[in-house]
C-alpha cells in the first residue's frame, strides 16, 4: 500500500482483507474511499484493473485463478504458488492479463541490476557456479507470536525455501541473464529443532534449513543453502565464479560489511585483485526499481513483468523438485 498509492502509474481504488480492522484501517491510513471484506466483492468491481495478493499461498492461488477468470491484471506475493502445477493453470488463464510474482524484489536493486550488467558485458566469461548461502542464527527470543503459515507445507508450500530461496534463486537467475537451464536437482532439508520450536509455531511441518545443488545445462551449478533459527553462526554470501572473473553481490546490507558488488580477476605476480563494480551511494549507477512499479508499466506498456509466469514456473519447478529430491534421496530431474 505505501508503494501503491506513491505510483504515478496507477491509482489504488480499493482495499480488501478478511479481517475487517485490518481493511478499515488500511483504507483510513491510505486515504483509500473502498473497503471490501471478501474476494467476491473486490473482484466484481469492474473499476479494478489490476490486483495485488498479498497473503499466504494456499489462500491466493484460488483468488489468483478467480482475478484472471474475471480479466485482472495480476501481481502475486512470493511464492508463485504451492505446486507447478497450480503456475501451469494460471498460464492457461492468464489470457493477455499481466501476471508477475514478488520475487525480483532483490533483482531489481542497485546492486542486482550492476551485477547483471557486468555478466552481460562478458567479464566472469563462461560460468562455474552460481551460490547463494545465508545461514541466520536463532535468535536470543523468539517471536512471541510466530506466523502459522511459515513454515508450513500446506498453507504456504514450504518453508525458508519458499519464503526465502526464491529471492536467492530470482537473484541469481536474473543477474546471470536467465541463461542457466536447471536440469536436475539434489537436495535435503530439516526442519526447526526441538530444541528451538518456540521460534515457530505449533504444528509447523516444513524446512528450516536446506541445502541444494543445481546442475545446469553446459556443466554450471547453483548452489543454495539457508537457514533460519540455526545453530550456526550468520553467514551471507551471493556470489557467480566465472572462467576469467568472479562476482561477489551483497543481496543484503551485513553489519560491519560494505555493500558493494565487487568483481575478483587472479592478475599475474598480484593474485586476487578486486574491482568495484558497483557501491551503495556512489553515483551513476543503475536506480532501484519497485516491483509494483515494474508491474504497473509492464501493464501499461504491454510487456512482461520482471519476474512473469514462465520464470516463476522454472523457480516453482525447482522447488518441486527440492522437496521430492528430500522426499526420495535422489536426484530430480526437471523439464
Amino acid at each position: 500500500m505505501p508503494a501503491a498509492t506513491k505510483s504515478p502509474l496507477a491509482e489504488v481504488v480499493a482495499v480488501a482483507d478478511l479481517i475487517a480492522e485490518r481493511a478499515d484501517e488500511a483504507a483510513r491510513k491510505f486515504g483509500v474511499a473502498n473497503v471490501y471484506y471478501g474476494d467476491e466483492d473486490l473482484l466484481s468491481d469492474e473499476r479494478i484493473d489490476a490486483v495485488i495478493l498479498a497473503m499466504p499461498t494456499a489462500d491466493r492461488t484460488p483468488v489468483a485463478y478467480k482475478a484472471l477468470k474475471r480479466g485482472k491484471h495480476v501481481l502475486l506475493e512470493k511464492p508463485i504458488a504451492g505446486a507447478a502445477s497450480e503456475v501451469e493453470e494460471m498460464i492457461a488463464l492468464r489470457g493477455d492479463r499481466v501476471v508477475g510474482c514478488c520475487s525480483p524484489r532483490f533483482a531489481l536493486q542497485p546492486s542486482g541490476l550492476a551485477a547483471a550488467k557486468c555478466v552481460a558485458d562478458g567479464a566472469l566469461g563462461e560460468l562455474r557456479v552460481v551460490r547463494a548461502r545465508a545461514v541466520l542464527p536463532a535468535p536470543p527470543e523468539p517471536n512471541k507470536s510466530p506466523p502459522p503459515w511459515r513454515q508450513s507445507m500446506s498453507r504456504n508450500g514450504g518453508g525458508i525455501l519458499v519464503n526465502w530461496g526464491c529471492y536467492d534463486l530470482d537473484c541469481l537467475m536474473s543477474v546471470t541473464g536467465w541463461r542457466l537451464r536447471p536440469r536436475s536437482v539434489m537436495a535435503q532439508w530439516w526442519p526447526v529443532d526441538e530444541s528451538l520450536a518456540a521460534n515457530v509455531a505449533p504444528g509447523s511441518d516444513a524446512d528450516s534449513h536446506y541445502t541444494v545443488l543445481i546442475r545446469c545445462d553446459g556443466g554450471a551449478v547453483i548452489a543454495l543453502e539457508r537457514a533460519e533459527f540455526s545453530t550456526a553462526v550468520s553467514d551471507q554470501a551471493w556470489e557467480i565464479v566465472g572462467s576469467r572473473a568472479s562476482m561477489r553481490i551483497p543481496m543484503c546490507r551485513q553489519e560491519g560489511k560494505p555493500t558493494a558488488v565487487m568483481l575478483d580477476r587472479v592478475v599475474p605476480g598480484e593474485g586476487i585483485v578486486s574491482q568495484v563494480v558497483w557501491e551503495e551511494g556512489a553515483e551513476g549507477g543503475p536506480e532501484r526499481i519497485d516491483v509494483d512499479e515494474d508491474f504497473f508499466a509492464a501493464i501499461l506498456e504491454g510487456r512482461a513483468p520482471a519476474t512473469g509466469l514462465e520464470r516463476a514456473l522454472l523457480m516453482q519447478k525447482i522447488t518441486d523438485a527440492v522437496y521430492e529430491s528430500a522426499r526420495t534421496g535422489r536426484s530430480v530431474d526437471i523439464d
